[in-house]
């Protein structure tokens, strides 16, 4: 249909963008946020149908002047990041559905991810482990080598989180969030997170399988021996680095869950129910 194949010229156009080839085109996306595409495509009839029914949208995203102290902001950094791609279900609110993301929302969300404070305190981490077990030895060692391995890894992070939170939801018209579980017991909602592995949203609200998960760590993880051209490749070490980011995402997810009730314990302000569409807080 003319919309997906819209959506899928936009999605390979910024495929080669990521690759140097082209990234004029991803300029335009935010633009995407507030425009409709032409023709709901099939899996998305039965929200075409119900399009009456209200939808509610997260919450806003604390702010850090809203974390009292040095500490407490240190924590909101990382909390931030984690909230951003949490959905709290709403509570004694039959009969309504999440608000989609539309084609420049995930983009937005991809590039709020990648330029995420986190992202780049994560890259200097992950690099200095990297430096300190000379992985990569062609890189060398040094403040030169250090400055490589951060790029490279800056490069592996930013290319996963566009292929987890743009590029695979939009192709398979997935959504990217955690949908947490919340008000059931603590056992069923640790089984949640961890197969949300394998169980996504669609756009329409119902369950698929998380393509972008399995895709994008598989070709994350393929296009890490691109940026890292010294290590060791073959199909054992692909699928080891894929298991790490199953590992660690799962680990995301749990920690998502969970966050209203850690946040509670340590009394930090969280994202809580959802608003409705169209909804403007009062500050006054």
């Amino acid at each position: 249909m003319p919309g997906v194949a819209r959506r899928r010229s936009i999605v390979v156009t910024c495929l080669l963008g990521l690759t140097g080839v082209n990234s004029t085109f991803c300029q335009e996306l935010p633009i995407l946020a507030s425009q409709s595409l032409p023709g709901p495509p099939p899996l998305q009839d039965e929200a075409a149908k119900n399009a009456a029914v209200p939808c509610l949208k997260p919450a806003p995203l604390p702010g850090l002047s809203d974390y009292d102290g040095p500490l407490k902001k240190t924590v909101g950094l990382f909390a931030r990041a984690l909230e951003r791609k949490s959905v709290h279900p709403p509570r004694y609110k039959p009969g309504v559905k999440f608000c989609s993301l539309e084609l420049g929302d995930k983009f937005l969300l991809f590039v709020k991810d990648s330029t995420d404070p986190v992202n780049f305190i994560g890259t200097a981490f992950n690099a200095g482990m990297d430096q300190a077990s000379n992985r990569d030895p062609t890189f060398g060692q040094g403040a030169a080598g250090y400055g490589r391995r951060y790029g490279a890894d800056l490069a592996g992070s930013v290319s996963d989180k566009f292929l987890k939170d743009f590029a695979f939801p939009a192709i398979f018209f997935e959504d990217p969030r955690y949908y947490r579980l919340g008000y059931d017991s603590a056992g069923k909602r640790l089984l949640h997170a961890a197969g949300h592995l394998f169980v996504a949203q669609r756009e329409d609200g119902t369950h698929m399988f998380n393509y972008s998960e399995w895709l994008g760590s598989a070709s994350s993880a393929a296009l890490s021996n691109v940026f890292h051209p010294g290590n060791q490749h073959g199909t054992a070490d692909t699928a080891r680095r894929v298991g790490y980011s199953f590992a660690f995402d799962i680990g995301y997810d749990v920690l998502r869950e969970f966050w209203p009730e850690i946040s509670r314990k340590l009394r930090l302000p969280f994202r809580g129910e959802p608003v409705p569409a169209g909804f403007v807080p009062n500050h006054n």
